[in-house]
């Protein structure tokens, strides 16, 4: 099983960027697969889920509105399409999977340890 996340880079306040999560090796429709940022010296912290046999998605608040997880069928992917761009969205986004959906609570209910598989991440940066 593999994830690989790509579309990072920089970026200017109020921009948008578009992060890929392309995934191989497992049935698609039994996993769910989330985001993940960590921002130098802060603690890595969930951004979506997205549970892939119903597209269900979940949200920080932070991001919410700006963020919409989504699958792209076409490349077994899932994508962050980042909008709205602010300095505090800066850091390296992961994505993870596991099997199982996301929890109805997310965050809430689930945590990075309860991910197996993960990307080796991508940095975005944010300037004001």
């Amino acid at each position: 099983v593999q994830v690989a996340e790509s579309g990072g880079g920089l970026v200017e306040t109020g921009g948008s960027l578009r992060l890929s999560c392309e995934a191989s090796g497992f049935i698609v429709e039994g996993y769910s697969v989330a985001w993940f940022r960590q921002a130098s010296g802060t603690e890595r912290e969930g951004v979506g889920c997205i549970t892939l046999h119903d597209s269900r998605t979940y949200l920080i608040d932070a991001v919410k509105g700006r963020f919409p997880v989504s699958r792209d069928n076409t490349k077994n992917a899932v994508a962050l399409q980042m909008n709205s761009l602010k300095p505090e969205d800066t850091g390296v986004y992961y994505c993870a999977a596991r099997f199982g959906p996301c929890s109805f609570t997310w965050p809430i209910g689930d945590s990075a340890t309860d991910y197996n598989y993960w990307g080796r991440g991508t940095q975005v940066t944010v300037s004001s």
